[in-house]
């Protein structure tokens, strides 16, 4: 998901999308453990999509106005 798209969203949103994305990690994590994932690159994804999220988070917390045009 996209920056732009992250802002956009509330806070209620943004903290489901966080945990979304934890529990998605954790089944990543162990599927890998008992079988081969189809798309191992899948976990690194995920992981910057919480980190994205997560900041967005950190915006809001500290009151940070959102710059549109910036980064992706």
């Amino acid at each position: 998901m996209k920056t732009n798209e992250l802002r956009s969203m509330s806070l209620e949103e943004l903290e489901e999308h966080a945990r979304e994305l934890r529990q998605e990690i954790f089944n990543l994590r162990f599927r890998r453990t008992t079988q081969p994932l189809d798309n191992p690159l899948r976990i690194r994804i995920t992981r910057k999509n919480l980190a994205r999220t997560l900041t967005v988070i950190r915006e809001l917390d500290l009151g940070l106005e959102s710059r549109t045009g910036e980064g992706s």
